[in-house]
């Protein structure tokens, strides 16, 4: 078992001699969110992590999913959406990728 261990500490080791430096280019960011009141809320808050494509390629959802969804962000995902934006945040996402009432 040992002499198992230290063969694979050598093969990791003598891999990482010819290991050399990875760079990643993404392709620039082509979307844009609807330009409608309270667009900045949604900037400000959403592309901290999020490109445009994903929220737009959203399904259109109700207002209680939008809400979960914030919700969702700021408690399980630390997102630094602060008590005043929520409102503002889910009246934008609703009205420009919401579904329509029924």
């Amino acid at each position: 078992m040992k002499r198992i261990l230290a063969l694979s500490v050598l093969a990791a080791s003598t891999l990482s001699l010819f290991a050399g430096e990875v760079t990643i280019t993404l392709p620039p960011e082509t979307a844009t969110f609807k330009s409608t009141p309270g667009v900045e809320v949604a900037l400000a808050n959403c592309l901290v992590c999020h490109s445009t494509e994903y929220i737009s390629s959203q399904p259109p959802m109700a207002r209680p999913f939008w809400e979960a969804t914030i919700k969702k962000m700021r408690e399980k995902y630390a997102a630094p959406i602060p008590d005043s934006a929520v409102t503002a945040l889910a009246d934008y996402l609703v009205a420009n990728y919401g579904a329509p009432p029924k």
